[in-house]
């Protein structure tokens, strides 16, 4: 391919691609600059907690469903207890009334209704106890503050309007890390 003086290519010919010799996301001193790093900041901690909303999701689901179980034992001992006790029970009094006087045959009906109602609400709380919070989801919400950068304290007024009326800050007193750079104070125009 044929190129003019001024390194491009001739007129009505496709251009040449090339490749950067340097990052395009790195400062002249080769560190990458202020706004890289907050936008790769930002999307990181975008990614993080969208994976966190997933993650919890996923883990309410699966307790949600164990609930639904334990409130249907719960429905059951309920429609249990109203129909059967209606019918069966009363025909089961009746047939001890043969053995026993009326009233005793219908108190032993009745104790036995109240048996079993208890036993399968007892089954619906076990269903529920088996309900656990989303474990998963707090362990690695736990460990959010150990990724993210911390953060200088407020000003002893806590007010962050004291920091903008000073002049300009005391180098005696900027906080150096080799983690993270200085930020440069802002320009007053």
């Amino acid at each position: 391919m044929s190129r003019n003086e001024n390194g491009r290519s001739a007129p009505g010919e496709r251009p040449v691609p090339s490749i950067p010799l340097s990052d395009a996301d790195l400062g002249p001193k080769g560190e990458p600059s202020i706004g890289n790093l907050v936008k790769d900041a930002t999307a990181s901690v975008s990614t993080l907690v969208r994976s966190e909303v997933a993650l919890a999701k996923s883990e309410l689901i699966t307790e949600a469903k164990k609930a639904g179980a334990g409130t249907g034992a719960l429905v059951v001992a309920g429609v249990t207890a109203l129909y059967a006790s209606f019918f069966f029970f009363f025909f089961l009094a009746e047939l001890l009334s043969e053995w026993l006087p009326r009233w005793a045959a219908f108190l032993i009906v009745f104790g036995l209704l109240v048996i079993i109602t208890v036993g399968v609400a007892f089954a619906g709380y076990l269903f529920f106890k088996k309900v656990r919070g989303p474990k998963k989801t707090i362990e690695t919400v736990k460990e959010i503050p150990t990724v993210l950068p911390k953060s200088n304290p407020p000003a002893k007024s806590g007010r962050p309007s004291d920091r903008s009326k000073t002049a300009a800050p005391d180098p005696a007193l900027a906080v150096t890390t080799e983690d993270h750079p200085q930020i440069p104070p802002a320009r007053e125009g």
